[in-house]
């Protein structure tokens, strides 16, 4: 007969056994929450890099208003934009009569905005904050957006409840995001290999752009959704080499990526072919010359239930 038992001083009992894994799953959660809270650090400095602003107002301006229009900003609304950059978005629901916060990681990109919204005459509040522990109370507004911001947030479903608890029930969500498919996602693509790889559990940033992650994410907290891709033209680079020294000087994440290669001249150089090759397999003939590329995007849009408010 065989006894399966323990002997004094064999082992650890059940319960310390129990304990022991709770604390090495403790550890390993303290670990990546630690790493995460380093990355988004790095990603605070990162959007700081460059000239994002000008980027924003020069190739990508027609988003926020696209935005605003889609989730139906109406006057004396309250409006979170998220990660709202210098104000893509949330300039333009000011302009739309919504009584706006913008928040953003980045203070420089805050800064950036004020002086925008200053200069066409109207008011928002400021606010540095983190996408993932927004600093508002759960319900505090009626339309809650991001214009290709909150992708950027290192986990996705964090930052996903924060959208929804602090949107009131019956208010409104609206999101717009690059699709992986299309150009920025490619960009994103190229890019990897030449960056250090992110910590356990962070996602791409261009699965907002897919509609059945976004809708995932949401949940049965939302309904009325409406998505939908839509294309943006952009015809400001006359080659494929100025789109890539357009980025490599005003894009923070094409800015670290050669950072993260400058200490290796073969690597750098073929950063530089492959964003030249991306614009250019990507690009058609512009009517008046130089490159016409088109970039695409998910516009979504939702009304906030009820379900799981708290």
């Amino acid at each position: 007969m065989v006894r399966i038992g323990r002997r004094i001083g064999s082992g650890p009992t059940g319960e310390e056994q129990v304990d022991d894994v709770m604390t090495i799953i403790g550890g390993a959660r303290t670990t990546q929450d630690a790493a995460v809270t380093a990355l988004k650090e790095k990603h605070r400095a990162m959007w700081a890099l460059g000239d994002y602003p000008a980027l924003a107002a020069e190739v990508i301006a027609p988003l926020g208003p696209a935005l605003v229009e889609a989730v139906g900003v109406r006057p004396g609304e309250r409006v979170l934009d998220v990660a709202a950059g210098s104000g893509n978005a949330a300039v333009p629901a000011a302009l739309a009569g919504g009584r706006v916060v913008a928040s953003d990681l980045t203070p420089a990109l805050l800064e950036a905005g004020r002086r925008a919204a200053e200069a066409r005459g109207v008011a928002l509040d400021w606010q540095e904050a983190d996408a993932e522990a927004l600093p508002f109370p759960a319900g505090a507004f009626d339309v809650v957006t991001s214009c290709v911001g909150v992708m950027f947030a290192p986990r996705h479903a964090v930052a996903a409840a924060e959208l929804m608890r602090v949107c009131r029930p019956g208010g409104r969500v609206g999101l717009l995001a690059w699709t992986p498919g299309g150009f920025i996602g490619q960009l994103f693509a190229t890019m990897k290999p030449y960056l250090p790889a992110p910590p356990p559990g962070v996602q791409p940033p261009p699965l907002w752009g897919d509609e059945a992650h976004v809708r995932g994410l949401l949940g049965d907290g939302v309904a009325e959704v409406r998505a939908e891709r839509r294309v943006l033209t952009v015809d400001v680079f006359g080659t494929p080499e100025a789109f890539r020294d357009y980025f490599a000087s005003h894009y923070g994440p094409t800015i670290a990526a050669y950072r993260a290669v400058a200490d290796d001249p073969a690597r750098a150089a073929a950063l530089d072919d492959d964003l030249a090759d991306l614009a250019r397999r990507s690009a058609r003939p512009g009517a008046r010359g130089g490159l016409v590329l088109e970039w695409e995007y998910l516009l979504l849009t939702a009304r906030r239930t009820e379900v799981g408010v708290s």
